[in-house]
């Protein structure tokens, strides 16, 4: 067999590793030929391909990025300045390319995509990846974990400085639609206040929580907010809400934004062996001739669901989160 392969949308940890599951299980044990498809889809429109060998996958493992590029290419979205019709051109390339199926690596974008590709007869296998954990269908997806990890760290850090000032430290995480990984970060790294798009929050809640804080002896506090929550369109999130406490509450208050920090860098032994995993995974999947499915991972089981059930969807944190529930007994404030 003679299979491709592409990453699109954001970079995040653990891409390179996951390429590496595909291709070195494809290579040593299915006997397959793998070809590396540049930036996205839009080198499946280009036909930018190279033949991967042994060699090509050296030292994969714990970089940060794709070694094949990405894009944000969407190519069943219709263009005025272009009449190529996109779809039916990857359809012939792949042709062309003589390849038996297309893995694709990527986010709720590339999901949809490549659900779309599947309709028309394309074999497809996809693989999840978002620092979000936003896809539906898996538990996690690798880049999560090492997003959390680097997010955590940063609010470990700025504990000391809230507490030698006595401030309060508003950090800003990514996650436009979903807060999984303010939930995650802020409860390991001790957040007073959460704040996520799925749960809204009354900025007096907040005010309030800070000074019973403070009337209780704890003269600083640590707020961790996605980027997606409600500001009324006003300002970015961090910062809008580190003005309305000081507002609020009479306390010097200071916004940090981690922002594509969180993005990048070598991922976390977990991520890598998720990817790992995940990789293995897909190949196998082509081998047994099952097309048109997502990688998913189930409590600790590697498994797939059919595309048509994943694209469209939103994996988002609910109320009943066993962290939320167990941040609120313990006092933290979602607002």
């Amino acid at each position: 067999m003679r299979i491709g392969i592409l990453t699109s949308g954001g970079d995040c940890p653990g891409i390179n590793a996951t390429i590496r599951g595909v291709c070195k299980t494809a290579i040593n044990h299915y006997g397959m030929e793998v070809i590396g498809i540049h930036s996205g889809f839009q080198g499946l429109l280009t036909k930018d391909v190279e033949l991967f060998t042994e060699k090509s996958l050296s030292g994969l493992l714990n970089q940060g990025g794709t070694m094949l590029g990405t894009s944000r290419e969407k190519p069943f979205k219709k263009s005025v300045a272009s009449d190529v019709n996109k779809p039916e051109l990857i359809g012939q390339n792949v042709k062309e390319l003589g390849l038996d199926c297309v893995v694709c690596i990527g986010g709720n974008g590339t999901q949809k995509t490549a659900s779309k590709l599947a309709a028309m007869g394309i074999n497809i296998v996809s693989v999840p990846k978002t620092i979000d954990n936003d896809i539906w269908g898996t538990d996690f997806s690798f880049g999560f974990d090492s997003a959390v990890s680097i997010a955590t760290d940063a609010i470990d850090r700025l504990h000391s400085t809230a507490s030698s000032h006595k401030r309060v430290m508003v950090i800003e995480v990514m996650g436009h639609k979903a807060g999984w990984i303010a939930l995650y970060s802020g409860m390991a790294g001790g957040g007073d206040v959460i704040l996520i798009p799925e749960i809204p929050y009354n900025i007096h809640n907040i005010g309030e929580t800070i000074l019973n804080r403070l009337k209780k002896g704890k003269p600083y506090s640590i707020v961790v907010v996605a980027e997606g929550i409600q500001t009324n369109g006003r300002k970015r999130a961090a910062e809008y809400i580190a003005q309305e406490i000081e507002y609020e509450t009479g306390i010097e208050s200071r916004e940090t934004v981690l922002g594509y920090i969180q993005r990048g860098g070598s991922p976390t032994p977990f991520d890598r062996n998720l990817s790992t995993r995940m990789g293995g995974h897909a190949t196998e999947l082509i081998a047994t001739g099952q097309f048109g499915r997502m990688i998913t991972l189930k409590g600790d089981e590697i498994s797939s669901a059919p595309l048509e059930e994943i694209a469209g969807k939103l994996k988002l944190v609910t109320e009943d989160n066993d962290l939320v529930v167990q941040g609120r007994r313990m006092g933290i404030s979602f607002g």
